[in-house]
């Protein structure tokens, strides 16, 4: 059960339509998980700064289980996202971050219990 949150300064009106349906899809593809067990959150026009600049930029999280917890995984996931997120939203490499934190099952609640007994 992936989550995929983005957070950026960008506004809200320079997001493309349909980010959040297409980094759905691409994060199920990438992760290798069913889409419809995909979270995907955009957050537009956040205070943000890298590397001591305001200029535009991004932030990715990625949370899952099983599928973010070692380097050599991270590393192909890495350079799968940093395609999607230079080409959707034209921000350079440099200013995109991404941080993976991988999770257990019984982090994640679901239908009044955690992700460990269903």
């Amino acid at each position: 059960m992936p989550f995929i949150e983005l957070e950026t300064n960008l506004p809200a009106s320079r997001i493309p339509a349909g980010l959040e349906k297409r980094l759905c899809a691409a994060a199920a593809d990438i992760l290798d998980k069913p889409e419809d067990r995909v979270s995907v959150t955009i957050r537009p026009g956040m205070t943000l700064m890298i590397q001591g600049s305001t200029e535009p930029c991004a932030h990715l999280l990625v949370s899952s289980i099983g599928v973010v917890g070692t380097a050599e995984q991270n590393r192909g996931h890495s350079s799968r996202f940093f395609e999607l997120l230079t080409k959707e939203l034209s921000l350079d490499q440099d200013r995109i971050i991404i941080r993976f934190f991988p999770l257990e099952p019984w982090q994640i609640g679901k239908k009044g219990t955690v992700m460990t007994f269903l």
